[in-house]
C-alpha cells in the first residue's frame, strides 16, 4: 500500500509526463487517485500539470468538497467522481487533451476500428461520448452509459479520459488512447485501412479475458459486431 505522500508524488510525477507528451497544455488536465471510500486526492484548478509539487494537491471527499489543501479542487471533480462511482475497481483517473485523439473527438469520429491486435486487447474500442461542457454536471452526464463498459472514452470535441486500477495503469491507457489515434490517422492518410476480421478478433477477446482481470467483453463485443456487419 502506498502512503499518501507517494501519492502524491506519482501524481506529480506522472503529470509532468503528460505535459511533457504534450498531452496537456497550459492549465489543461486533471489526475486523482481514490484513497478510500471517503476521500480522493486531486490535482488543482487552474495549475500547469508539468509544474505542481505534492502539496499543490487537495483532497476531496465523496461530494468534490475540499478537505485537505489550499487550493481548489479541479472543477471537472464531477466526471472523477461519476468514474469512482460507477466503477468499484477503479483507484485513479486521468483526464488529457492528446492532440490526434483530441482531433478524432472534435472531428466526430470514435477510435472503433480494430486497426491494432494490442489496442483490442489493452482497451477493446475506445467510443466517443456525445457533447458535455467543461467544469458542468453536464460533461459527467455525457460519458456516464460508456464508463462501465469502456476504460478510456474520447469526449466530443474535448479531450479524452481513461481510468484503471492505479494511476500509472490509467496514465498508459491514456498513451495507448494517443499512440492508436496517430496509427489510424496514418492509416487514413494512407488509404488502406485493413481491419482485423471478426474471427481474429474473436481470439484477441479470449487473450483479453484471460491476461486482463476484471475486463469487460463489451468493448470486444462491439468490435465484433461491427466487423459481422
Amino acid at each position: 500500500m502506498k502512503t499518501q505522500q507517494q501519492h502524491r508524488e506519482e501524481i506529480v510525477r506522472l503529470g509532468k509526463l503528460l505535459h511533457e507528451h504534450f498531452f496537456v497544455a497550459a492549465t489543461d488536465g486533471n489526475l486523482s487517485v481514490r484513497m478510500d471510500e471517503d476521500r480522493i486526492l486531486c490535482t488543482p484548478t487552474g495549475m500547469s500539470k508539468g509544474m505542481m509539487a505534492p502539496t499543490d494537491l487537495v483532497m476531496v471527499d465523496g461530494c468534490g468538497e475540499v478537505i485537505e489543501g489550499e487550493r481548489k479542487v479541479s472543477s471537472e471533480i464531477g466526471m472523477h467522481l461519476l468514474i469512482y462511482r460507477l466503477r468499484p475497481d477503479v483507484r485513479a483517473v486521468v483526464h488529457a487533451h492528446p492532440p490526434t485523439a483530441t482531433g478524432f473527438a472534435a472531428a466526430g469520429m470514435a477510435l472503433d476500428q480494430p486497426l491494432v491486435s494490442e489496442v483490442v486487447i489493452n482497451l477493446g474500442a475506445i467510443p466517443l461520448a456525445r457533447y458535455g461542457t467543461p467544469g458542468t454536471p453536464e460533461l459527467a452526464a455525457s460519458i456516464e452509459e460508456l464508463v462501465p463498459m469502456y476504460d478510456a472514452i474520447l469526449l466530443a470535441n474535448h479531450g479524452a479520459v481513461s481510468y484503471g486500477r492505479d494511476l500509472l495503469n490509467a496514465f498508459m491507457k491514456m498513451e495507448t488512447v494517443e499512440h492508436f489515434a496517430r496509427i489510424a490517422l496514418t492509416a487514413h492518410i494512407l488509404g488502406r485501412q485493413c481491419p482485423l476480421s471478426a474471427e481474429q478478433i474473436r481470439q484477441l477477446g479470449d487473450v483479453r479475458e484471460r491476461y486482463i482481470a476484471g475486463a469487460s467483453s463489451v468493448p470486444v463485443a462491439s468490435l465484433l459486431r461491427n466487423a459481422e456487419e
